[in-house]
């Protein structure tokens, strides 16, 4: 039997049409959470190992004996609009790969499903239809798409499978990619998987989509239940900041029959429609927050600071929660990652152990925004090389640059902070540990995170609030100036959300 050649691709970007910067192709080619810009055989070689779609892929496929093409792999960290040159390139690449990859068999993307570029509001389906083109109309197209990806009808239409991950965290990642190796092997077979596709009519602040609570808890068991059917489910909820008209929660069915795969579909979106009313979207106002740090807990008090998320977007600058912190003069508290390249550099200048004024955050020019100005202390200082040690994302290496922990002086209020000349969600306690501060050893941690954090923060976590403190990712979706969005709010037991 023909040993089945399959090219590889990776293409990824979630893209908050509110936010502040751009993304050209440097922030493609360069390191932060993950890897830069990957070419050739470094496709396979520098992501084995880790909690990637394209990594899983690449490993399940060498499991089942098909040789694996790689040809191009890059990410860019959240933000404002993918510009059209980094667009255009990047697809030239990966375009000119596929070609000069020679008799393929099939297709595998990683992409992530919520990019909008500055011309086009559909980044992954003019993506997926390109490569359409390329490949005709027979060949085998799979990809895998993240739990926020904003699904269109023409992703749908252009790939014949597409795999979402099922954890928010996203702790299966690779999971996901390897999911698309047996739908590859059903799809060379000649096997016909007829598509539904369906939206769900409301949408879901991401602070709202953790998968480990309700109703997501029970949601995300559907895709197993069915799977026992012979039915493949495939569920996202959507990424909000992409004002885009497909924007929020849909779920895509495969099955051997046409109708099959549309009751599936239909009986997902009731359930969505029936536990509408449990979605919490609750957060904590800057005060609730302070009050909070004053209670008594026997182990560390976690605040995520939702909406200056750097993982969706968030300029990771802003000082809402910060200047709210020393006003209410908490004790004991830890604070990260503030993306600051300048004050990092001064930080360096002045070494460790000096004591330097600063102006923290606000470096963005994000409207509202003012620095935090006050003395601090010179912990540590590090050249921004993390290896991370938590779940999500063990085994890889984040790029911060120059990084300084710095601690509060003069001041009745106890904060340390961790402060990045290239910006990072803080998702993992390395983001603190690598520079010499343990998250455990302080009453109150105050992440720059939306959901994420929890894989690793929620096992020390004596319990967890979501912050509601000004940034660039709106989770109060009421507040979003949308132009394009389709959907509802949704009807939930928030007040702050009620309609």
């Amino acid at each position: 039997m023909t040993t089945k050649r399959i090219a590889i691709a990776g293409f990824q970007h979630e893209t908050n049409c509110f936010g502040v910067t751009k993304a050209g192709l440097h922030e493609f080619e360069m390191a932060d959470s993950w890897p830069g810009m990957l070419h050739g055989t470094q496709v396979v070689s520098e992501t084995t190992g880790m909690n990637l779609p394209i990594a899983g892929f690449a490993a399940a496929a060498k499991g089942v004996g098909f040789e694996v093409i790689p040809v191009l792999w890059c990410s860019a960290e959240p933000s404002a609009h993918v510009t059209d040159h980094a667009f255009e390139t990047i697809c030239e690449m990966m375009l000119s790969g596929i070609r000069d990859a020679g008799l393929i068999d099939g297709v595998y993307l990683d992409l992530h499903g919520a990019m909008v570029t500055e011309s086009l509001a559909d980044g992954e389906g003019e993506l997926l239809r390109r490569v359409r083109e390329e490949v005709g109309p027979e060949l085998p197209l799979v990809a895998s798409l993240d739990l926020h990806a904003n699904i269109s009808a023409e992703m749908i239409e252009h790939a014949d499978y597409l795999s979402i991950f099922r954890t928010y965290p996203h702790l299966d990642m690779a999971e996901t990619g390897a999911r698309c190796v047996p739908v590859l092997q059903r799809l060379l077979a000649g096997e016909t998987l007829y598509k539904a596709f369906q939206p769900v009519p409301y949408l879901v602040p991401l602070h709202a989509q953790h998968t480990g609570s309700a109703p997501f808890d029970e949601i995300y068991q559907l895709p197993t239940r069915f799977e026992q059917q012979e039915v493949l489910a495939e569920i996202a909820l959507g990424f909000t900041a992409a004002d885009f008209p497909d924007t929020g929660p849909s779920c895509v069915v495969y099955a051997s029959k046409a109708e099959k795969a549309s009751a599936v579909a239909e009986e997902i979106v009731n359930v969505f429609m029936s536990r509408e009313a449990d979605l919490d979207c609750s957060m904590l106002s800057l005060e609730e927050a302070v009050s909070t740090c004053r209670q008594r807990w026997e182990r560390p008090v976690v605040l995520a600071d939702v909406q200056d998320n750097a993982g969706a977007g968030g300029t990771s600058d802003t000082t809402g929660l910060l200047a709210a912190l020393i006003e209410g003069g908490t004790k004991n508290a830890l604070m990260g990652l503030f993306h600051d390249p300048e004050s990092a550099k001064q930080a360096h200048t002045a070494g460790e152990g000096a004591l330097i004024e600063l102006a923290i955050g606000a470096k963005s020019d994000l409207a509202g925004q003012i620095p935090v100005i006050a003395e601090f202390e010179v912990l540590a200082l590090g050249d921004g090389t993390c290896r991370y040690t938590g779940e999500m994302y063990g085994g890889g290496v984040a790029t911060l640059g120059k990084t300084a922990a710095l601690r509060l002086v003069g001041q009745e209020a106890e904060i340390d902070l961790v402060i990045t000349s290239i910006r990072n969600q803080c998702l993992d306690c390395a983001h603190f540990t690598h520079i010499g501060l343990n998250p455990m050893n302080y009453a109150v941690i105050c992440v720059k995170s939306t959901a994420h954090f929890r894989a690793d923060f929620g096992p020390i976590a004596g319990d967890i609030f979501a912050v509601s403190s000004p940034g660039a990712f709106l989770c109060d979706l009421e507040k979003i100036p949308y132009a394009c969005i389709t959907r509802r709010l949704p009807k939930t037991r928030s007040a702050s959300f009620s309609l």
